[in-house]
């Protein structure tokens, strides 16, 4: 049996004040700390190891998967850290308020710009100060593939050259690989996994540092997929998640 574990980073310091955080480099919050020692306790409880880990190139990301690998006693395996699992790049969104944004534009307005499939906010200028071009770590990422603001559907064609030619033909060698990213990262390669339509990737909503869990045949094809946790507290967490972007 192969196996790898999907899980987005813990509580971030702007979940916690509600703003849009794309490619926005924040760190994580005491709670989020907090959850991602959690989650690798209840890893290590259900007797899920790891031999390689991926992660994005974003702290709140990083950290969580630090925190996971050190409460597994796992902090020598190889990690690596790709732009490519970055969090959707939200364009001029990043750093607003999600429910004062929806007070001003309506909750259907901002269910499209987080959830819909092809609707991308407002790009950043290049002469923004929150703008990647201005950012040391995206200096080898060529012009032309660097977002300046991306629907679900343009993160998905950036995460997917990756996934494909890194990180899944890798259970082809190893038996049990994490993947530490953000919820959008991530939303695409379960709609990948999973078959899900268009339409429906919109009412996915991963909560912070919930292992989901894929489970795959020896021939690599999808067998099992299982969140790991109380099914009823997950429940709340995803409609919490769901409930972000909803004017007050």
């Amino acid at each position: 049996m192969k196996r790898i574990v999907l899980l987005r980073h813990g509580q971030s310091r702007w979940n916690l004040e509600n703003k849009f955080t794309g490619w926005t480099d924040v760190d994580l919050s005491e709670q989020g700390m907090a959850e991602a020692l959690q989650a690798g306790e209840d890893l290590k409880k259900a007797g899920i190891t790891f031999t390689h880990a991926y992660t994005s190139y974003l702290k709140r990301a990083v950290k969580t998967l630090n925190c996971v690998l050190d409460s597994m006693d796992l902090d020598w395996i190889p990690v690596e850290k790709t732009w490519r699992l970055n969090e959707k790049h939200y364009g001029q969104l990043q750093g607003l308020n999600k429910s004062e944004t929806a007070e001003k534009y309506g909750n259907e307005q901002i269910h499209i710009w987080r959830r819909s499939y092809d609707v991308a906010p407002e790009p950043l200028k290049d002469t923004d100060e929150r703008s990647a071009k201005r950012d040391p770590r995206y200096a080898c990422v060529p012009d032309a593939e660097l977002p300046r603001t991306e629907s679900l559907k343009d993160a998905i064609k950036r995460v997917m050259p990756y996934w494909e030619c890194e990180i899944f033909p890798r259970l082809k060698q190893e038996d049990s690989l994490l993947v530490v990213a953000h919820g959008n990262s991530l939303r695409g390669i379960v709609k990948h996994l999973k078959n899900i339509s268009d339409e429906a990737i919109s009412e996915l909503n991963l909560p912070t540092a919930v292992p989901y869990v894929f489970e795959f045949d020896d021939e690599l094809r999808l067998t099992k997929d299982y969140f790991l946790g109380d099914p009823e507290k997950i429940k709340k967490l995803m409609a919490a998640v769901a409930n972000q972007g909803v004017a007050k």
